[in-house]
């Protein structure tokens, strides 16, 4: 009896062994697993785009298989490509892509696995390359708009992906490098120099004019500063004549002896200021009135 037991027992677990081997599987949180019936994919677990629902599942049939994805992103990364930019210049242009399995039901019937995809994704990542970087300039390329470029080449992948039924989403384009190639290199960096210079060229002379515009409108402003500051003296200066003038009319008509007088003495002082001053004249000449003994 108790032998029997113990072949029970054994039974038992040989059928839980078998029943657990082939209706058992487990999913890491890392992964989402397809599970196929005769070949034919019809129930996705732990999808990415679903609450997370890792562990230990069942399956409805012992005939049906599970394929797992990665549910986390993906590389997708190609060889170098030799672009030719709309300014004619040749590029050697390395990028690479990363997308995620979005529809492993789709993603299954369209490519099988990861190898397939990449096989299907490649071509479309070098069309949209040389489409979107060989419509702008190799400048743009290199040190310009290159994160616009990223998010286009992005949208155009996505595009052909989405129009193909891949089941896949490309998440982001990054441009490792863009270098030109080492025969252009020398030919464009002389070029790039000319055109700096160019523009500092046009700079200079803008400032230079500028100067120019400046210096002439303070030269205009300090000429007309003084003229009117002349006008004004000039005006003070004819005002100042006239009041002395009245004030020498005043004095001569109170005492006009005293007013000869003190006139004559001007006189001298300017004339004789020097004391070196040479004058022929007559001795009788009005202008030494005053140094003669006698009045006339």
């Amino acid at each position: 009896m108790g032998r029997l037991f113990s072949i029970l027992i054994i039974l038992v677990a040989i059928l839980g062994a078998v029943f657990a081997s082939t209706m058992l599987f487990s999913v890491d949180q890392r992964e989402q697993a397809l599970i196929l019936r005769f070949g034919e994919p019809i129930k996705v677990v732990n999808p990415w785009d679903a609450e997370e629902d890792p562990g230990l599942h069942m399956k409805a049939f012992p005939w049906e298989d599970v394929v797992k994805f990665d549910r986390r992103n993906l590389m997708l990364d190609i060889p170098p490509q030799e672009i030719t930019a709309s300014d004619q210049e040749r590029l050697i242009v390395d990028a690479f892509a990363r997308y995620r399995i979005s529809d492993p039901l789709q993603f299954y019937k369209a490519v099988r696995d990861v190898r397939g995809a990449q096989a299907r994704l490649a071509p479309f990542m070098e069309a949209s390359l040389r489409r979107v970087l060989g419509g702008v300039k190799s400048n743009d390329i290199v040190s310009g708009h290159r994160a616009e470029l990223m998010i286009a080449i992005r949208d155009a992948v996505n595009t052909q992906a989405a129009e193909s039924n891949l089941g896949v989403e490309i998440i982001d384009v990054k441009i490792r490098r863009a270098d030109l190639p080492e025969q252009n290199a020398e030919k464009v960096f002389s070029r790039m120099q000319s055109e700096r210079q160019q523009a500092a060229s046009l700079i200079r002379a803008e400032g230079e004019e500028k100067a120019r515009t400046v210096r002439a409108e303070a030269a205009r402003t300090v000429r007309v500063t003084l003229a009117k500051a002349k006008e004004k003296s000039s005006i003070l200066r004819g005002a100042g004549d006239a009041r002395r003038n009245d004030i020498y009319a005043a004095a001569y008509s109170k005492d006009p002896e005293f007013f000869a007088f003190y006139r004559s003495m001007e006189a001298y002082e300017k004339a004789l200021i020097d004391g070196k001053t040479s004058m022929v004249l007559s001795p009788d000449s009005d202008f030494f009135t005053y140094f003669s003994s006698k009045k006339k």
